[in-house]
């Protein structure tokens, strides 16, 4: 079984109304998983996103009533999207908290989540 929080492979999940979403980080939250999308720190106040339930499965992975997968060859906007990505953490300086596991673990930490 694949452990989520281990895979290096660019994530994504998609909620039951069909909406798609890039997963940049995965963090574990003892109710889920926490989650948050490219640039989650540049909109002032980071944002993240928590999904709710037990996760299921070796990839692709089921977390309440969302399915979190690996981006794949298909999905061309997303790879779009995560190349970009990939670009802007290439040309930040290697002190932004970006680059800065520890620090991004006390950000997602001090969040509140709720349902």
């Amino acid at each position: 079984m694949a452990d989520i929080f281990t895979v290096s492979h660019p994530m994504l999940v998609r909620y039951p109304n069909g909406t798609i979403k890039i997963m940049a980080e995965i963090f574990k939250h003892s109710s889920g998983v926490v989650y948050v999308e490219p640039y989650w720190m540049e909109a002032g106040k980071p944002i993240a996103k928590h999904l709710t339930g037990e996760i299921k499965g070796d990839g692709p992975w089921k977390v309440g009533d969302v399915i979190v997968r690996l981006l794949s060859c298909g999905d061309i906007e997303q790879k779009m999207q995560w190349a970009e990505w990939e670009q802007y953490l290439s040309s930040c300086g290697s002190d932004s908290p970006y680059h800065n596991d520890a620090l991004k673990r006390s950000i997602i930490n001090e969040m509140s989540f709720t349902d």
